[in-house]
């Protein structure tokens, strides 16, 4: 059984990744339990002692902080707060990224700054090892006090309400746990904002959109070298003392990228007819590789937030202090994961500009990418369906971090619509997907009618795995079957290069 420690120890994007495909299994460490109940009791003392109002855990919340709440209703205050804002719709947030979010949600929990008791966190985490997902909406949040209806619908099943999905069906939460005999948590003081002051719905989809994200930045490089093969293009745009002069590292990377996939590549190599190709192929250096510049800021992002105390008001047992103050707003998220749609967004747009090139019947390939044109339609129509996509791409990427409508009575007069930036992101992620599978399915055709010439050995190996999945089109067929193949093939592949994007940051 592989296992992961709760501890102080930073969180990776590798390590996420592990332990979401290595289904791992969370234990808190001991330094973590301490630190959970070294907080809790001082919390409890502090409550005890102190007459002076404390946000949220004896007042009310948002514009009603100034409504006092008796000692004996502390726990029910809790308990009203998690039912009161589970109030999300629309689409079901998908299972990996639910998993994502009880893992997060622990993590931040763990610090000792959020003064939860041991046994909440404990059960958080039973959820994740027993796959006891809580159902999830994608609609509902702000971005500002934290993702709370989401976070609300995470925590209502710690309290045996709400629904979850168990061994494959959606279950009545409380049904669940009398299987487990777990019995539902009573929530302490601050316990309900703790849990739902936070942020861990916005990261969840950012680290998921980000995980995918370092593979189709490699994949968008071997289409793009692949497509440049294909095309007859140049190799002098690559150069390395080109992009030197201009400092990017992005750019530098990429062009050093495509040197080495195309390394004793025969098509790169050979003397070519044209002095300089379109700017999709020549200028693939600076347009990948400003989007790489881009997701590296994105992950920086990312890596601090997945690290972090996002819920209010936050304890310091150690300086006698409880701080209200605003670390659940997304506004770094919101601004981050606008960056990240608008970056995917332009891989996507140069991607289908170059399956674009390669339908016209230049440079010795027949129009459409069949040997029979006009009988047969060949890759006309995969195109459409890229330009379809890229086009949505470009709706999405209209930032969400820009609006703001004001809430709970003027208290919270900014919010950074971050879970807007954070749903819409992940679509744009999907859509690039398979905007890079169409080029791949017309770059591995056209790449045929140049024969007997070859690419290098890498890219040669990657076409032949690729001819597993799906074969060179003669004459017309239906299509749909082989873009799907072409995205599981991009879902699939191994992927082995040395400078990979998938690095701590």
């Amino acid at each position: 059984m592989n296992v992961h420690y709760i501890s102080a120890e930073k969180l990776t994007f590798q390590r996420l990744f592990d332990i979401i495909k290595g289904n791992y299994k969370l234990v808190l460490s001991d330094d973590a339990k301490v630190k959970i109940e070294k907080c809790r009791l001082f919390l409890d003392q502090k409550i005890a002692s102190q007459t002076t109002p404390i946000y949220g855990i004896t007042t009310g919340f948002g514009s009603l902080c100034d409504t006092s709440i008796s000692k004996d209703d502390l726990g029910q205050l809790q308990e009203n707060l998690v039912m009161s804002h589970a109030c999300g719709t629309g689409d079901s947030v998908p299972r990996e990224i639910v998993k994502l979010m009880l893992l997060l949600k622990v993590q931040s929990l763990s610090y000792g700054h959020s003064g939860v008791q041991l046994v909440t966190v404990q059960r958080l985490i039973d959820f994740f090892n027993e796959d006891v997902l809580p159902v999830i909406y994608e609609m509902g949040s702000l971005g500002a006090s934290g993702d709370l209806s989401p976070l609300a619908h995470m925590s209502l099943p710690l309290l045996g309400m709400g629904e979850v999905y168990h061994k494959g069906e959606v279950k009545q939460a409380n049904e669940v746990l009398s299987s487990y005999n777990w019995k539902p948590i009573a929530l302490k003081s601050k316990e309900g904002l703790a849990l739902l002051n936070g942020t861990q719905f916005m990261s969840a989809y950012g680290v998921y959109a980000l995980l995918k994200t370092f593979r189709l930045s490699m994949l968008a490089d071997i289409i793009g070298a692949l497509s440049l093969e294909a095309f007859d293009g140049r190799i002098e745009p690559f150069f390395d003392q080109v992009h030197q002069i201009r400092h990017h590292k992005g750019q530098i990377a990429t062009a050093d990228r495509f040197r080495n996939l195309l390394e004793g590549s025969q098509l790169i190599n050979r003397e070519k007819a044209h002095v300089q190709d379109p700017y999709s192929f020549r200028c693939i250096p600076q347009v990948h590789g400003a989007s790489k510049d881009s997701v590296n800021y994105v992950a920086y992002v990312f890596s601090n937030e997945i690290n972090a105390v996002t819920d209010n008001p936050t304890i310091f047992p150690d300086d006698d202090l409880i701080i209200s103050a605003g670390n659940f707003h997304g506004q770094p998220l919101a601004l981050a994961l606008d960056n990240l749609a608008i970056a995917l967004s332009e891989w996507g747009n140069i991607s289908e500009r170059r399956t674009y090139q390669l339908l016209h019947g230049k440079r010795g390939l027949p129009a459409f990418l069949v040997a029979n044109p006009g009988l047969n339609s060949g890759f006309m129509i995969p195109q459409y369906t890229a330009a379809s996509l890229v086009s949505q791409n470009k709706q999405l990427s209209s930032p969400a971090s820009v609006d703001s409508i004001e809430s709970s009575q003027g208290q919270e007069d900014h919010v950074s619509m971050g879970a807007n930036a954070a749903t819409k992101a992940l679509k744009v992620v999907n859509n690039l997907e398979r905007i890079l599978a169409i080029e791949l399915f017309n770059a591995a055709q056209a790449l045929e009618f140049r024969r007997p010439a070859r690419s290098s050995e890498f890219i040669e190996e990657f076409v032949a795995a690729y001819r597993q999945k799906v074969s060179f089109i003669t004459n017309d067929k239906i299509m749909y079957p082989e873009i799907a193949n072409s995205v599981a093939f991009l879902r699939e592949v191994p992927l082995n290069i040395p400078d990979a994007l998938m690095k701590d940051i």
